[in-house]
C-alpha cells in the first residue's frame, strides 16, 4: 500500500506558532488553505480599503500554492469572512475578479474577524491539478 505523502508549510507567522497550525497543509493533491488575512508579507502592512485586502489576501493563498505546485485555478472550494456587511459588495467584486473563470464553491459570511483591521479573510481548499482538467459545468434549476 503506498503511503500517503503529507507537506505542511509554514510562513513563520507568529500565529501559526502560537495557535500550532500550518499555512498550508497538502495530502497528496488535496490542499487545504488556512484562513489567510490581507497583510502584505513584505511591507506587514494592511490596506484600508476592503477590495484591495482581498486582492493581497488571494495574493497570499496564490503564493502559498505556488509552495507546493499548485496555483489559484487548482481552488475548489473557499470561504470568503467578510468582517462588516458593507464591505460584502467591495470585496464580492475583487474576488470575482480573480476568481472569474475558476468558479469553485463558495461560502460567504460576516463574523467577526481577529481584529477590526482584518476587513475579509479567506480560506480554500484546492486539487492540484484540477486547472489541467477537463470540466464539464452544468445549468440547473433550483
Amino acid at each position: 500500500m503506498k503511503m500517503v505523502d503529507v507537506v505542511k508549510v509554514k510562513t513563520g507567522n507568529k500565529f501559526e506558532e502560537m495557535g500550532s497550525y500550518s499555512r498550508l497543509v497538502a495530502v497528496d493533491n488535496l490542499i487545504f488553505v488556512s484562513n489567510t488575512a490581507g497583510r502584505n508579507p513584505r511591507t506587514k502592512e494592511i490596506p484600508d480599503d476592503p477590495a484591495e485586502q482581498a486582492r493581497q489576501v488571494l495574493a497570499n493563498i496564490a503564493a502559498a500554492l505556488a509552495s507546493v505546485d499548485a496555483v489559484l485555478e487548482d481552488v475548489v472550494s473557499a470561504r470568503v469572512f467578510v468582517q462588516f456587511p458593507e464591505d460584502i459588495d467591495a470585496v464580492m467584486a475583487a474576488y470575482g475578479e480573480r476568481m472569474r473563470g475558476i468558479n469553485p464553491t463558495l461560502t460567504m459570511t460576516c463574523p467577526p474577524l481577529g481584529s477590526a483591521q482584518y476587513k475579509v479573510e479567506i480560506d480554500v481548499v484546492a486539487y492540484r491539478g484540477a486547472s489541467k482538467a477537463s470540466v464539464k459545468e452544468l445549468q440547473i434549476t433550483l
